[in-house]
């Protein structure tokens, strides 16, 4: 069996098999398959009974996830989708109850390195940034559309930006924004190129306009609560994602899905009758080792929680 030849490399790939553990008979969901990377190792490292869902919102990394699966025939089942739909996708394809599922939250190397996606910033595209051609809004929306405050909220709630309001009145000043490289040219001169330590000074907003158009944050809330649903007891949850908002988000879903008693501090006494649902099996966040991030750079902010359904 051998799989075609791509240039996708899965982030935390031998921690994420040693996490999800697949076992013969097993079933299993990678919520965002992008290239396909992830689900060949579930497929190759276990038995040949296991069969692996594949969610993705890119019709074009599912093309290429659809060739290098090609081998594994029908254990092998790709849907074009989102994870906030995963107990709808999942269950109407027979995978449920799921013996394990992933979600990896970056954003693949297909679509930054494709200029027309408009991901990146050192690529001159038009404004896009939407992980699938269905859905309506695209960056260039966001960007020409947003109010002045509106726009000064997204980058700094998605964005962490210190400066958010100076640098919402630069675009609005500098509007129609077309491209992704006039974009980033504003959002420099707004903080005077200021970021250090060789990130770019326009990261955060370009990171905050995508989270925004693909309403990244509402999506894994809703993702995450689905999983707990569809895995069966014992099953496991692994999470892969790239920046704090995502990372705190995850962390505060896996501990209160394991409390007892969810009640506010000022509550003397249990009344919220909550009944736990995971056991966090990450004490600390995994990360990549040093040699993984020599060989693939971008994953050096990776940061992985597992839990297992009780």
């Amino acid at each position: 069996m051998q799989p075609a030849v791509v240039r996708h490399t899965p982030v935390l790939v031998e921690e994420v098999i040693d996490s999800l553990d697949p076992r013969a008979g097993g079933a299993y969901v990678d919520c965002t398959a992008g290239e396909g990377g992830h689900a060949e190792a579930v497929l190759s490292r276990a038995a040949g009974s296991v069969r692996l869902l594949g969610i993705d919102l890119d019709s074009e990394a599912l093309e290429t996830a659809r060739r290098r699966l090609g081998g594994y025939g029908e254990r092998a089942v790709l849907a074009e989708g989102s994870f906030r739909d995963l107990r709808e996708l999942a269950s109407g394809r027979g995978f449920v109850p799921a013996n394990g599922v992933l979600m990896d939250l970056g954003v693949s190397s297909l679509q930054l390195e494709s200029a027309s996606r408009g991901f990146s910033f050192s690529r001159s595209g038009r404004l896009d940034m939407r992980f699938g051609a269905s859905q309506r809004t695209t960056a260039h929306d966001v960007v020409n559309g947003e109010s002045e405050s509106g726009l000064a909220e997204i980058i700094r709630r998605y964005g962490e930006e210190k400066r958010p309001m100076r640098i919402a009145r630069a675009i609005v000043a500098a509007r129609p924004i077309e491209t992704t490289v006039e974009l980033a040219e504003v959002v420099s001169s707004a903080v005077r190129g200021r970021r250090g330590r060789g990130v770019h000074p326009a990261t955060r907003t370009f990171q905050a306009v995508r989270m925004a158009v693909n309403e990244e944050l509402q999506s894994l809330e809703q993702g995450l609560e689905q999983a707990v649903e569809v895995l069966a007891a014992g099953g496991r949850l692994v999470v892969i994602s790239y920046h704090s908002l995502e990372d705190r988000m995850v962390k505060g879903f896996m501990r209160t899905a394991q409390s007892d008693c969810v009640c506010p501090p000022a509550v003397l006494e249990c009344v919220c009758d909550h009944e736990p649902t995971l056991r966090v099996l990450t004490r600390r966040v995994v990360r990549p080792a040093a040699a993984e991030v020599r060989i693939n750079p971008r994953s050096r902010s990776a940061r992985m929680r597992v839990a297992e359904r009780l």
